[in-house]
């Protein structure tokens, strides 16, 4: 192999070594790897070249080496060959064809996915704004509550509880029931708003159904848009991790938050049509410094409007990581379009 494909073989190597052992790695363990095939001299050569280019760095004196966050990008957009093992995605296709909805595929899948990669694992819910609205529900709660339920195409169920002003007889009750679920029943966006405005308009409507037809609103589109759930946020903290210990709170405090983490994922969504990656300072937030998060989209059309991600230490398994995010993504979009 030419010098410049043995320095891309011994930066591969360095990154593997790095992330398998968590040690800076040297040239006598360099070249005592097959494939290299070359001496400790010559390896100590490529590593000065690549020192130099800022790929790799010596955490102290008489140490190896260890990458550096470019050191990492070079490897994700140049060396690293993703591929999930087969045992791998067989997990996936049977654990999460065993969801009984929606709502469980994502729950089982953020779950799965954080114990495929031993990282937090973060997704987002489907947008409810496009989903239609399959039927609405009242449910009495009392003399003058009522509990609304919305199922939505796509299975999703959302409550609110709303206040009635007065007692309404039974038969009012269920009348107002039944024309609630009438006018919603089939309609999305826009037409879900105009035709519960005229129903509640209508000449003689309760003083109530107000009340009802906007929750239903906020059920089918508004009150999960930006909801997310995870798991594995412990896998911080673990030995093995090489998450600075001060690096720690900052990133579980972002993650409470949400609102940055976000915000993130879509600008990440938007970056690639495929598994989109940040390491250390291209996050542009403090808290996620010293961590790199692989994202992607999943959903008809993948826009970015419902997303996954899986954040850990730079020193991740990045194929490994990548080809987890990749596959747990093409499973929801198949539910979601299901």
């Amino acid at each position: 192999m030419s010098s410049e494909e043995r320095r891309r073989a011994v930066l591969c190597a360095i990154v593997e070594g790095y992330v398998s052992t968590s040690e800076p790695i040297g040239s006598k363990a360099l070249a005592a790897r097959p494939g290299l095939g070359v001496s400790p001299a010559t390896i100590r050569n490529d590593m000065a070249a690549l020192e130099e280019e800022g790929l790799i760095a010596q955490p102290h004196t008489s140490a190896g080496r260890i990458p550096t966050d470019k050191g990492y990008r070079y490897f994700v957009d140049h060396l690293a060959a993703s591929s999930l093992p087969g045992a791998h995605r067989r997990a996936i296709s049977t654990f999460l064809s065993d969801a009984v909805d929606l709502s469980d595929v994502v729950e089982r899948s953020v779950r799965l996915l954080s114990q495929l990669t031993r990282q937090v694992a973060v997704v987002q819910y489907p947008s409810l704004r496009e989903s239609r609205v399959r039927r609405v529900e009242l449910v009495r709660a009392g003399l003058d509550r009522a509990l609304v339920v919305v199922v939505s195409a796509d299975a999703r169920v959302e409550q609110a509880m709303v206040m009635l002003g007065d007692s309404p007889t039974d038969d009012v009750f269920e009348r107002v029931a039944r024309e609630a679920n009438e006018a919603a029943e089939g309609l999305g966006s826009a037409a879900l708003e105009r035709a519960l405005d005229e129903w509640a308009a209508r000449p003689g409507q309760v003083s109530w159904a107000r009340a009802v037809a906007d929750a239903v609103l906020e059920g089918a589109r508004g009150g999960t848009v930006e909801r997310v759930v995870f798991a594995g946020t412990s896998n911080l903290v673990r030995a093995d991790a090489g998450l600075e210990q001060d690096a720690i709170a900052p990133v579980l405090e972002a993650l409470e938050e949400q609102v940055v983490l976000i915000r993130l994922l879509h600008e990440m969504a938007r970056e690639s049509d495929d598994v989109a990656v940040r390491i250390g300072q291209e996050t542009h937030h403090e808290a996620f410094a010293k961590t790199a998060i692989i994202a992607a989209g999943y959903g008809p059309g993948g826009d970015g409007g419902s997303l996954l991600a899986s954040l850990g230490p730079t020193r991740m398994d990045y194929p490994g990581t990548m080809a987890a995010v990749r596959a747990v993504a093409r499973y929801l979009t198949k539910a979601v379009a299901a």
